[in-house]
């Protein structure tokens, strides 16, 4: 009994010593075979994004067919979504608000970066902003959604881009929440016409907004951002808002400009193409890193305190049309999405705007 009683506890201990290096050993093979398909997966995708890439525009076959299907979706989308005094838009239907904003361009601004509106160092635009949820339809601020920022510099000279617009003299920048697209190309768009970004839960003015799309900048290519730079104004605190309402973001825009009388402030920056590194032009699906290429700030956006919350200054913000085409040649729309935009925005706006004129 006393020779039983000591063998069963030593045969116990070598069993749970053999699972243990059972285990352990397992557990090796498995973090080795993970660690090869890592290496696998950054290699391949690594050899699928480099550069360099074409610092030219490449449209598609078939891309003028599959815009015209986008362009008849798009208006069923403002058929089905209308409001019973009005035809909304197709995309970015709710705004939080059309503000009065000043663009003022970085007084000591490189040589290099003085290009367009930006060719003057110094010089200070006025300009209107609209703030707004990325739905084709107006619903609450709390569902998912994306949120933008359309910025129109206005007494812009020089020749427009588009024919009908001569005489306007403007230049639009159109961004949303997010540095890349959800899709890559008008293909996929297609296919994809009705995804949404995700949104974020805080105020319009603490949000980064990207062109996702790329642009001429002089003879380079480059996207742009918007990002806050609440150090440049007074130290404000946004009182805590109530997201359960349909419409706490303009609540929050209101809250800061129109009663707190705080102002909010930006930074526009530029991004500019290396196309000895994976930053394609057609693929807006790929964000263009800041390791290949950072940002550079080329102008400072102040919106003043101010009330914009009327009935008057809603409808006529209601009416306000914001493309990436509204604008000059040295900012010109390149790559397959801003060709879509160019025909989709032009035959929505048309449709929108003779259906709200024949009410």
């Amino acid at each position: 009994m006393i020779f039983n009683s000591f063998k069963r506890p030593s045969m116990l201990a070598r069993f749970w010593h053999w699972l243990g290096r059972l285990l352990g050993k397992t557990l090796l093979i498995l973090l080795v075979i993970g660690l090869i398909g890592w290496a696998l997966t950054t290699a391949w995708f690594a050899w699928q994004h480099r550069g360099p890439v074409s610092a030219l525009e490449q449209t598609p076959d078939g891309e003028a067919a599959m815009t015209q299907d986008v362009i008849q979706t798009a208006v069923r989308i403002v058929d089905q979504h209308r409001e019973s005094t009005r035809y909304l838009r197709d995309a970015h239907a709710k705004a939080h608000g059309c503000v009065k904003a000043d663009v003022q361009v970085m007084p000591d601004l490189a040589q290099e970066l003085r290009q367009g509106v930006f060719s003057e160092p110094g010089k200070l635009w006025k300009a209107t902003m609209r703030l707004s949820n990325g739905n084709a339809y107006p619903q609450f601020d709390s569902i998912r959604d994306a949120r933008g920022m359309a910025l129109k510099l206005l007494d812009v000279p020089g020749k427009s881009l588009l024919a009908d617009r001569q005489g306007l003299h403007e230049q639009d920048f159109v961004m949303f929440s997010h540095p890349n697209f959800f899709v890559s190309d008008v293909a996929e768009y297609r296919q994809n016409v009705a995804a949404q970004a995700d949104g974020k839960k805080e105020s319009p003015t603490r949000t980064t907004y990207f062109s996702v799309s790329p642009y001429k900048f002089g003879e380079a290519n480059a996207k742009f951002r918007v990002m806050p730079d609440p150090e440049r104004c007074p130290a404000y605190t946004l009182p805590k808002q109530n997201q359960d309402l349909p419409n706490f973001l303009r609540n929050a825009l209101n809250q800061q400009l129109s009663t707190d009388r705080i102002p909010a402030c930006f930074v526009l920056q530029i991004q500019r193409q290396d196309a000895n590194k994976y930053m394609p032009i057609e693929d807006t699906s790929i964000e263009w890193r800041e390791q290949d290429s950072p940002f550079q700030t080329v102008a400072r956006i102040t919106l003043p305190p101010q009330d914009f919350d009327t009935p008057a200054l809603n409808l006529q913000c209601d009416n306000l049309s914001f493309n990436p085409w509204f604008g000059i040649d040295a900012h010109r729309p390149i790559g397959g999405i801003n060709r879509l935009r160019k025909a989709v925005y032009e035959a929505v706006s048309d449709y929108r705007h003779n259906r709200n004129s024949a009410q």
